[in-house]
């Protein structure tokens, strides 16, 4: 068996040495572009052992890239007789440098004593580009054919592309071919505050071990919001033109332009390091510059500036309380667009219906390529008289950019009933908190905790009798002696009182101003409500004794005018009317519990009495 084994080998070594040995060389087209790239195949048949394969080289040209593939391939003839064939394809992607009548020299091929030499070929080059680049091919992952997309399903493969993006092939620079950045935009026209998205691409030949330094254009006229930036370097593979390169994203932003008219985007500039596990060389590039046409929104003066698909919605905690509970309603905006920018309608709360301050909340999120998510405007109402109020529904009117016309989004009115507090009062009036530092409570348990019944008795010799001792009579006649002291001195005290108001309003405004310095040692608990109460206490006794009358249980009209007649100026009593309103806000709404807001409180307290005082 080895014999015959032996034999075959030596039939088939013997029969591919008489093979004849072919050399040519074709293009994938004759007329191209200078911006163009061709390829030149060169097939050679059955070349002898150690033949040299010599390129084609001109000036005229520039090679971009080369690869090699061999095939074997074996044939049985008449008798049994089998000859092995092989050849070996090499492709060279290649570029013209100039316009005109240009030749590619042919390969030649030396080895076995002999050269053989490829026919010429002759190409007919125009300036600029010819043809539109080859569509690019999917990238799979190695080692698995490119199956068909699904039916139904575009072919993407690019994926940090936003949907339906088919960027143009970008163009291969005369200079720093291996290198170079790229900035492209996934449409070439929008309307005002329509999303273009902006992608910042390197291409390269080789491994990047390091991109930083990247500067980025000022982006005037537009409103940009970032969608994605890299953190560490993924390269895919794209090939251009033929050739190969690895694609690292940079950077991927949401444009808003906010006028019309063509905007110009400046090129981004970046320092890139080449290597993977060893850093070599350092270069510094700089990409192309791209423009945007704008066009302004339909209709003219007197629309709506919101763009997007929006929608807007209202949810309120409960439509029934007692007069002095909060209501919480919260306004929600979400959709596709520039959700920072969007103008949404006022809320106008019914009169007898307070609307404090709204807090926002954004959960911005970035859904294929597009910015959206949701804006939260939550508003604490609180009703100042008992009844029922209705808030008005909302309408928010926007551009819809891929149906081109306007649509608009409203809310149901909100029904609210508010019936009397529990001690049955209809209006709600200033200073009607409860105390939380009143020391009169019931069933409080005190510091020092229980104590026992009894005590142990503790039996002691008898004493000798008081009367017998010598500072028995002074004792007995003191006690008349002080009741006669202290009878005079309150009727010194009371006199004086009589005489001087003016000394009791002192007394009392430094107090009050005392109990303002509690109030800071309060901002250091964590009781939010017994510092807000404290603080409303403190400035309600300044404004009782500055003015000489009761303030606390006055409506906010009556507080205004008891202040207007004592000669309060119109900042002062709008400054005590607010911090009474942080005063009530404090009480019910999320966030005042926080060392700025308590510090805010204090700090317009204090003003207020010094300007009234």
């Amino acid at each position: 068996m080895a014999r015959i084994g032996s034999a075959l080998l030596v039939a088939l070594v013997a029969a591919s040495a008489q093979a004849e040995t072919e050399l040519y060389q074709t293009v994938d087209r004759t007329k191209v572009g200078t911006e163009d790239t061709f390829t030149l195949e060169i097939v050679v048949t059955d070349p002898p052992e150690g033949a040299e394969l010599q390129f084609p080289t001109s000036k005229d040209f520039e090679v971009l890239s080369q690869s090699r593939s061999t095939q074997a391939s074996f044939q049985i003839g008449a008798g049994g007789q089998t000859t092995i064939q092989r050849i070996n394809k090499h492709s060279v992607v290649m570029r013209a440098n100039h316009a005109g009548k240009l030749t590619i020299p042919g390969a030649q091929l030396k080895g076995a004593g002999k050269t053989l030499k490829a026919q010429p070929i002759t190409l007919d080059v125009v300036a600029g580009r010819l043809a539109p680049p080859p569509p690019p091919r999917r990238q799979t992952p190695p080692g698995f054919p490119n199956f068909p997309g699904f039916p139904g399903f575009p072919d993407d493969d690019d994926g940090f592309f936003p949907p339906g993006f088919r960027p143009q092939e970008p163009d291969i620079p005369r200079n720093d071919s291996d290198i170079f950045i790229r900035i492209s935009l996934d449409r070439d026209e929008v309307f005002v505050g329509e999303q273009a998205t902006l992608l910042v691409t390197v291409y390269s030949r080789f491994d990047l071990s390091n991109i930083d330094t990247v500067t980025m254009p000022k982006l005037d006229g537009f409103w940009s919001e970032d969608l994605a930036t890299a953190t560490r370097l993924e390269p895919t593979t794209k090939e251009i033109g033929g050739v190969p390169y690895r694609a690292y994203l940079l950077r991927q932003r949401a444009l808003f332009p906010v006028k019309s008219g063509t905007i110009a985007i400046e090129p981004v500039e970046a320092d890139i390091t080449t290597g993977f596990l060893v850093a070599g060389q350092r270069v510094h590039r700089k990409s192309n510059a791209l423009s945007l046409k704008v066009k302004p929104l339909p209709g003219g003066a007197g629309k709506t500036s919101n763009v997007g698909k929006l929608r807007l919605s209202t949810e309120v905690s409960q439509t029934h309380v007692a007069l002095g509970e909060p209501i919480t309603l919260r306004l929600v905006l979400e959709g596709r667009g520039n959700l920072r920018n969007i103008e949404l309608p006022k809320l106008s709360p019914p009169p007898g219906l307070k609307a404090y301050e709204p807090q926002i909340t954004d959960a911005f999120t970035v859904l294929k390529g597009q910015f959206g998510g949701k804006r939260v405007l939550e508003y604490i109402l609180l009703a100042q008289q008992t009844g029922t109020f209705t808030l008005p529904g909302l309408s928010l009117e926007s551009f819809d950019p891929e149906t081109k016309q306007y649509t608009s989004s409203s809310t149901d009115p909100i029904e609210l009933t508010v019936s009397p507090a529990a001690n049955g009062g209809t209006q709600l009036s200033v200073g009607t908190a409860p105390n939380p530092l009143d020391p009169n409570e019931k069933n409080q348990l005190t510091a020092a905790g229980l104590k026992p019944l009894r005590y142990a008795a503790n039996f002691t010799p008898m004493e000798p009798p008081l009367f017998s001792r010598a500072w028995f009579p002074p004792a007995v006649g003191a006690p008349f002696a002080l009741a006669v002291l202290f009878a005079l001195g309150g009727l010194t005290v009371s006199a004086l009182r009589r005489s001087s108001p003016e000394a009791d309003r002192a007394r009392q405004a430094k107090e009050a101003r005392a109990r303002l310095k509690a109030a800071r040692e309060l901002a250091l608990g964590g009781k939010v409500d017994a510092f807000y109460g404290e603080v409303e206490r403190a400035l309600l006794s300044f404004l009782e004794a500055r003015c000489g009358q009761p303030m606390a249980g006055l409506t906010r009209e009556a507080l205004v005018a008891a202040l207007a007649t004592h000669g309060a100026t119109d900042d002062t009593r709008a400054r005590v009317v607010a911090v009474l309103d942080r005063c009530d806000l404090g009480r019910f709404a999320p966030g005042m519990g926080e060392s700025a807001a308590k510090k805010q409180t204090l700090d317009d307290a204090a003003a207020a009495m010094e300007a009234f005082s």
